[in-house]
Parts: C-alpha cells; structure tokens; sequence
C-alpha cells in the first residue's frame, strides 16, 4: 500500500506557553503536532484548546509511549483513548517512535533503543501491524536519538527503520537531528543513513536543536537548529521531496515568534533545495 499522508507544509508543536496565542488566534502555523498523551483525557482546558487549535490549522497526533519494541502487551486502554481523540480532531496522520519504554508495566518515560536484529524487526513489525489495525490507518515511526548501541545487532539503524516500513507497510517519521545526534555518538555516517531511506515511505521530518556534552551530543530540543541539521535537512529534501516539516523546540520555549521564524526558516531552505534541484534536472 502506498502511504498517504497529505502535505501540509512547516509546522509547529503545541506547547501550553502558546496556550493564549492559540486562544486568541494570533499563533499561526501550516499546522501543528501535539503530543498525543497531553490530551487523553476527559475534559479541561488542553482538550478546549485543542479544539481551538483545530479550528485554525490541520493538527497531527504524536504519541511519545506506545513503546512499539517492548515486550508488554498493547494497552488496550491506551488504544481506546487515541481512537477516540482520533475521532474527534481527525488528526492528518498518527505517529510514535521507533524504540521501547516499558517492561512488565513499569514506565521508564524514556525513548530506548532496540536492538536491529531479525527477531526484533519481526517483532516491532507485528506490533507496528496491529496497531495500524486497531487504529484504522497507517502510522508512522520516528528514528530516536540513541546513546548506546547492542553488540548483537546485525544490521545498521537506517535498514531496519527500511525494513519495518516495508514490512508493516507504514510510514516513517524522519527526525534528522536525531540521526545527526546518533551519528556524532557512534561514528557512523549521516548521509549515509538518510540516502538508505525509502523517500516513499517518509511522510514528516522533524528538526530541532541539540546540546554537546562533551562526550556526547544530547537531544535536547533546545535552541534553534543547528547548521549541520540544516545541511542534513537539504540532504533529506534532495532525497525525498516535499516533505511535511516540523521544528521541535520543548526546552527553555520562547515567544511564538521566535518558533515561528524557525518554521518559516524551514520553509525558505525548502524553497531553495527544491528550486535549485528542479533547475538542475
């Protein structure tokens, strides 16, 4: 099955710092991506401005805890409630993250690394595929920054994420800092990684920003974008086209405008890559 998800341009995550932005509608994006859990619940006032927010732009749902690698058995009641928000605010699409959270329901609310190995590509696929079911739709799967990697992996990252779409027939989530973070942890080649992408099967990219600890880089989400993530960002859209883009900035947030400068930002170096490469054709 082909993906099929709409284009919908440079868009924004909804924080609550921007709540009265958004309220008033003077918080303006192509569209926004909201975390999927921050509005599971039965009332109040995210779930008004959700609303509010749906009326002025396309919205996205991004869940941060179906933790597609573990072993736990898909919540049943998590499910019920992403169904229902589904329902209500007919998201543009639906995503998670490539990686694990929980064990024997204990939550780790972290984003952890699996190993690439068949069993594991089996086992993400089929999880991946019942979801996919359950919720009607296709989804798409994000690459996480990693900071460790298992001596028993037999393939690189970018060809299991290849695998998994191909295998679930879903989307992927392309976040291009992370795979820059990863790449400066472990010594692999960044390009590489993004050249190995089915660009068919890329539905959204995210930006963001990082910080250098030293020994590591840290996906922070703090500060505007960094240039390497920009030249990965023109590699991507040499690669897959148009793609719908999000800036993800969750740390030390600033005013609207300045999120907003970063998305329009985006767009500009979109218009440049894909000028200059139509020209060039």
């Amino acid at each position: 099955m082909a993906l099929s998800v709409p284009y919908l341009g440079h868009g924004l995550g909804l924080r609550t710092q921007h709540y009265p932005q958004i309220t008033d509608g003077t918080a303006r994006a192509d569209w926004f991506e909201v975390i999927s859990e921050n509005f599971m619940l039965p009332g109040g006032r995210p779930l008004a401005v959700l609303a509010r927010t749906r009326e002025l732009a396309p919205v996205v749902l991004h869940g941060v805890s179906l933790s597609l690698g573990s072993t736990d058995p898909l919540s049943a009641v998590y499910f019920d409630e992403l169904a229902a928000l589904a329902r209500r605010f007919e998201p543009a699409w639906i995503s998670d993250h490539l990686c694990w959270g929980s064990v024997g329901d204990h939550y780790a609310h972290d984003l952890l690394p699996l190993p690439f190995t068949e069993e594991a590509l089996a086992h993400v696929a089929a999880r991946v595929t019942a979801v996919q079911e359950r919720l009607g739709r296709q989804i798409l799967v994000e690459n996480v920054s990693s900071y460790l990697t298992y001596a028993h992996s037999v393939m690189p990252e970018w060809e299991f994420l290849a695998g998994l779409a191909d295998r679930a027939d879903c989307g992927i989530l392309l976040d291009v800092n992370n795979i820059y973070v990863s790449a400066c942890n472990h010594g692999f080649d960044a390009a590489t990684y993004v050249a190995a992408i089915p660009a068919a099967r890329v539905g959204q990219i995210h930006l963001a920003g990082h910080t250098d600890k030293g020994t590591h880089l840290l996906d922070s989400h703090v500060g505007p974008v960094p240039d390497p993530v920009w030249d990965l960002y023109r590699l991507a859209l040499r690669q897959c086209g148009r793609v719908s883009t999000l800036v993800e900035w969750d740390e030390e947030i600033p005013e609207f405008p300045v999120l907003a400068a970063e998305a329009e930002r985006a767009r500009a170096v979109e218009a440049e890559v894909l000028g200059a490469y139509a020209e060039s054709a």
